[in-house]
């Protein structure tokens, strides 16, 4: 099976743009425009992640558009594979060295399908010795290409576990909502939630 999953350049260029962008329809010209591959190699791509059931397709006025199948079998791992390679969780994991000591980052599943954020959601969490000059200006670059707000918070270490221990609402909230991490183990963020 992991066969049909990277088997080409122009294949990962798709899957990138279908994941980073879930809930859109893509006629073949726009992928060809974005991915900047040639019409043929795409249309070939799009069949056979067609066959394999990684996208759908349906008419609309004439035009055949795609989207990625969020039922199939491996989305989780490729959402976690983009989310680690594009838009804001690339360029924080690109920017590493300079953002400061890390310990954990983590976006949400939610911000990464692109649906709404509630007044009390965070998109991404940053645990660690950060510099916040760095991080914010990575983030700016992220609101004005999405055009909305990214919703994220940023503590030390120590004020996490102290938060953790005293069972604060936001933290447990925030923690156990479906995300991906992108440093540190999610085993070790939960330590000492989920008792």
């Amino acid at each position: 099976m992991l066969e049909e999953l990277f088997v080409s350049r122009v294949r990962v260029k798709i899957l990138q743009l279908f994941l980073s962008h879930q809930d859109q329809l893509f006629h073949v010209r726009e992928i060809v425009r974005r991915t900047q591959e040639e019409i043929n190699a795409v249309r070939r791509e799009l069949a056979r992640m067609e066959k394999y059931g990684m996208v759908t397709s349906e008419w609309r006025a004439n035009r055949r558009l795609y989207r990625f199948r969020k039922d199939y079998i491996f989305y989780n791992e490729l959402l976690s594979l983009a989310a680690k390679t594009t838009g804001l969780g690339g360029n924080i994991i690109k920017n590493k060295n300079k953002l400061g000591k890390i310990k954990f980052v983590f976006i949400s599943t939610r911000f990464l399908q692109g649906k709404p954020a509630g007044s009390e959601d965070i998109d991404l969490l940053v645990v660690g010795q950060v510099v916040l000059a760095e991080l914010q200006s990575i983030i700016s670059d992220e609101q004005a290409k999405k055009e909305a707000e990214v919703n994220y918070s940023v503590m030390n270490e120590e004020e996490f576990r102290f938060r953790v221990r005293r069972r604060d609402p936001f933290i447990l909230r925030v923690v156990v909502q479906p995300k991906i991490m992108l440093f540190g183990s999610e085993e070790e963020l939960l330590e000492g939630v989920i008792v």
